[in-house]
């Protein structure tokens, strides 16, 4: 009976190779455990949010722009399919470093969710607007002021409130499926990029006729200040947070309060310090 015991204790070599590469593989994926207790990679995250939005409005109002140049080279299509799938490779390549918000509106969702800091929300938008900024500047630079840059504002005969409506429902379906994809019971890992950047798209080819589909108070931010004209702008500042806002409200309805472990690891990123919620201290 002993020896049965002694033989059912041990770990075969198949078995260890197997604890080595799951470890191995949250490593990737959250990060080394002593990262999150490293108060000196804050600015990391900054950067990671900077260059991840740069990109985002580089191509998304990048196809406007390039579309000017080149006499319609680039269909509706391509125009809002290139965002999402630019999302998605950001979200693989340093989502793990600052969580991929991109977007104001989602940094208030998760610190409303409790998934992530009030105090580093701030931070996270500056960069964010001057991501936006410097990615619009850069086209202007480049290709010239052309396609209005890239700016979000109502289609043909629609209102800016009209206009503002769309951005709040798309933005509750957004932030809907960023927060799904990020809880404990869902949480589907790197393959989250794929929900959110398909969502994304989804959006962009039907509803960018009316409002621009840019769910991203800095997505419009950039191409607004380097055209001076916030007109519309209102909108799509009103619309996006809003709607993350009904989103969070959503989110406790189908799953609880937030501020669990793997909702504050994907929110947060894996550089610094996790913050937690009450249920996890």
């Amino acid at each position: 009976m002993a020896d049965d015991q002694q033989h059912m204790s041990e770990t075969t070599p198949l078995q260890e190779e197997v604890a080595r590469r799951t470890h191995r593989h949250m490593e990737l994926e959250f990060g080394r455990s002593g990262d999150f207790d490293d108060p000196s990679h804050e600015w990391r995250r900054l950067f990671s949010e900077l260059l991840g939005t740069f990109l985002l409005v580089l191509v998304g109002a990048g196809g406007a722009v390039v579309n000017a140049q080149s006499s319609g080279a680039i269909s509706r299509a391509a125009a809002v399919t290139a965002p999402g799938l630019m999302v998605m490779a950001i979200i693989l390549f340093m989502g793990a470093v600052s969580g991929a918000h991109l977007n104001p509106a989602v940094s208030i969702a998760f610190a409303a969710r409790g998934d992530f800091p009030w105090r580093r929300v701030p931070g996270y938008v500056i960069v964010q607007l001057l991501g936006a900024t410097l990615a619009c500047l850069f086209l202007w630079a480049v290709l010239g002021k052309l396609g209005m840059l890239g700016a979000t504002e109502p289609g043909p005969g629609i209102s800016a409130t009209q206009a503002m409506l769309m951005e709040l429902i798309l933005t509750v379906g957004l932030v809907s499926t960023i927060l799904g994809t990020a809880s404990g019971a869902q949480n589907v890992g790197v393959f989250g990029a794929l929900g959110v950047g398909g969502y994304i798209i989804l959006a962009g080819l039907w509803s960018s006729p009316i409002s621009g589909a840019s769910m991203n108070p800095a997505r419009s931010f950039g191409p607004d200040l380097a055209l001076l004209d916030f007109t519309n702008y209102w909108a799509y500042v009103v619309g996006p947070i809003a709607g993350a806002l009904i989103a969070v409200g959503f989110a406790y309805i189908l799953r609880g309060p937030g501020g669990g472990k793997s909702e504050a690891a994907a929110a947060q990123g894996s550089i610094g310090p996790l913050r937690l919620g009450d249920d996890d201290k």
